[in-house]
């Protein structure tokens, strides 16, 4: 049985999510709650084997239904050796990224349907789905200037209308699922978009937190 809180973050390519894990770690462990931070794809050692094949820019052939397994993979993988073991411990999670990830970028930007794909994670996730996602706006192009040209992976690189698509899939998964999703508009400060996540980070875990370790 679930006991703890999962969190995952959001985003397009730029838009803050690792610098907000590590405050929200901050924030967490500061409470006095177990925490762990992961991240998508990887978080063990198998998913970061599989990491360093999706995304490496040498792989430009990769077939996109190849690329969707390969996260659905990698994701099964995680979720069974970290995230389920920590949930059952009564943890509160928090992963760069999860499932919905792989339904804009591969769903949107790959055009392989936000259906396919969900499906093909259904099975991978065994369940397993976050209580809350915050999900980072940012305008995509703003977000790939922020990473160095000779720095980004093979998803990074990709041309302006695939994030264009990714970021409009994010939009509608956000409409779709508005009691999880929590919009967070990435263009201020570090310590304003800090400031809005806490505040809905508070009411989940005191909405949720006792009720799933008792």
């Amino acid at each position: 049985m679930k006991k703890g809180v999962f969190i995952s973050l959001e985003g397009p390519d730029g838009s803050g999510k690792s610098t907000q894990l590590t405050q929200m770690k901050m924030l967490l462990d500061k409470k006095g709650y177990n925490c762990v931070a992961t991240r998508e794809p990887g978080g063990t050692v198998i998913s970061e084997k599989i990491r360093g094949l999706v995304l490496d820019k040498e792989y430009s052939e990769m077939d996109c239904r190849t690329e969707a397994l390969l996260y659905a993979a990698a994701r099964a993988q995680h979720v069974a050796e970290v995230i389920k073991p920590a949930l059952e411990r009564g943890d509160v999670v928090i992963c760069d990224r999860f499932v919905d990830s792989s339904i804009v970028y591969q769903g949107y930007g790959r055009k392989l349907s936000r259906e396919k794909v969900a499906a093909i994670n259904e099975f991978a996730i065994a369940g397993c789905m976050p209580d809350m996602t915050f999900l980072f706006k940012l305008d995509p192009e703003i977000g790939k200037s922020r990473i160095e040209a000779g720095t980004r992976d093979r998803l990074e690189s990709e041309l302006t209308e695939f994030h264009s698509e990714v970021f409009r899939g994010y939009e509608e998964m956000e409409k779709l699922y508005p009691s999880r999703i929590v919009g967070i508009d990435a263009g201020g400060s570090v310590d304003e978009i800090h400031s809005k996540v806490a505040w809905h980070l508070e009411m989940l875990l005191k909405e949720k937190y006792d009720a799933c370790r008792y």
